[in-house]
């Protein structure tokens, strides 16, 4: 989960700022000099847009989600470390403090993946729009991306998109890159990315949708509460055992088991698998327009017969080892491959495989008709009882291979590859 936001965002970066070749419009100079909201709106007024302008428009409807929910963080004296161990897109993103914040509401949370929700939807209504995906190019210097977090229409020290969004991605690439010092990239998307762009947005859709599916703003402030009545209680003092900030941690545990316990909301949690679905084909789509791409011009993930644009090489067989990973989520995610619960499995396991009698968790199942969740009694097996069957389990074999592939850096590679 903590790659999927800095990938989502340089994706949709990239997707923001085109030149056609019919057009001709400067788009990263766009943005570069009139933020999101104005490039927005001047890609959304064009009478007749071509292919190009319809993939700009879609990214920079996704980078205007990532930048309302910044400033919608920004704006509120929320917990930085506590939402940023949380782990969900859009949270854990790097600010810097306002000190003119206002109160925290517990309902933001909830407000924050709703709006996502909806600008992600426009979004995907601009790529599904594009019916010539060959005629889109894309070129975009990365060092024009930016966010207007403080919302006051200037570009802003620390608003940067390498600043906030992929600190980590730009020390990494200039870490395996051939530089002594991190030059943002310049990278041209062509119609291949179209697809992988809207796999983006399906990904951070989906996901904002299991979120929502579990209404997080009661579980929020009943902990914010409780945790407000304690400090008062103790004057701020806290157990030797629990050094520092451990009590955040221990919040978040409680928020999420409070969140998850009743009735997940059934509409979203379908609506998320229909999404991850989506994701994988869209995926697919993207794999298959990459294998035939001929030219070589400032690749974003190239074919073996083409280089990226990033100080990076994409070690050979990349295609094939992450088509195999996103194979086998699909099957979990269609109930092919089963999830093994933790005290129920069956059978033996030797070298990654399972033999004898195979039990495990049919997620199709379990998302499209989600049960009355109960901690204790999911953990038990109860709850999970009407979702399991016998049969082939997921061995996680396919991921473990592209780790090795990758030789440390399968998290890198798993943020520009989605």
């Amino acid at each position: 989960m903590k790659a999927i936001l800095t990938t989502a965002v340089l994706a949709a970066s990239c997707a923001a700022f085109s030149t056609s070749a019919g057009a001709q419009t400067d788009y990263s100079a766009l943005i570069r000099d009139q933020g999101l909201s104005g490039a927005q709106q001047a890609l959304a007024a064009k009478p007749s847009p071509s292919e190009s302008d319809l993939f700009a428009l879609g990214g920079v409807r996704f980078l205007s989600t990532v930048e309302r929910a910044l400033q919608s963080l920004y704006a509120t004296r929320i917990d930085r470390e506590m939402v940023q161990k949380s782990g969900l897109p859009f949270l854990r993103l790097p600010l810097a403090p306002n000190p003119d914040a206002e109160p925290f509401r517990p309902e933001q949370i909830e407000e924050l993946f709703l709006g996502a929700l909806s600008d992600l939807e426009q979004s995907l209504q601009a790529l599904d729009a594009i019916s010539a995906p060959d005629e889109v190019g894309v070129v975009i210097n990365t060092a024009d991306l930016w966010f207007d977090v403080n919302a006051n229409g200037a570009r802003d020290k620390g608003e940067g998109f390498y600043e906030i969004a992929a600190p980590r991605l730009a020390a990494q690439l200039e870490f395996l890159g051939d530089e002594t010092n991190f030059t943002p990239p310049v990278i041209r998307f062509d119609g291949s990315d179209v697809a992988w762009l809207a796999a983006y947005v399906h990904l951070l859709s989906g996901t904002s949708e299991q979120v929502l599916a579990f209404d997080p703003t009661e579980a929020i402030a009943r902990v914010v509460d409780t945790r407000a009545q304690i400090h008062e209680l103790t004057d701020g003092q806290y157990p030797w055992f629990i050094g520092g900030d451990e009590w955040k941690v221990i919040d978040l545990i409680a928020m999420w088991i409070h969140a998850i316990e009743g009735q997940p909301d059934p509409d979203r949690t379908r609506a998320a698998h229909q999404h991850f679905l989506d994701m994988i084909a869209e995926n697919k789509t993207f794999w298959a327009r990459v294998a035939l791409e001929t030219d070589n011009d400032r690749e974003w993930i190239p074919n073996e017969r083409q280089q990226t644009a990033l100080p990076l090489e994409f070690p050979p067989e990349t295609g094939v080892r992450w088509q195999a990973v996103l194979d086998e989520g699909e099957q979990i995610l269609k109930g092919e491959l089963l999830l093994q619960h933790p005290l129920i499995s069956g059978g033996k396991r030797w070298n990654g495989d399972w033999y004898g009698a195979h039990v495990g968790i049919n997620l199709e199942k379990l998302m499209t008709n989600p049960p009355e969740i109960n901690f204790i009694s999911w953990i038990h097996g109860e709850a999970a009882l009407p979702y399991m069957e016998k049969g082939p389990l997921a061995s996680g074999r396919s991921f473990a291979e592209f780790q090795s592939l990758m030789r440390g850096d399968a998290g890198l590679f798993m943020v520009i590859l989605n």
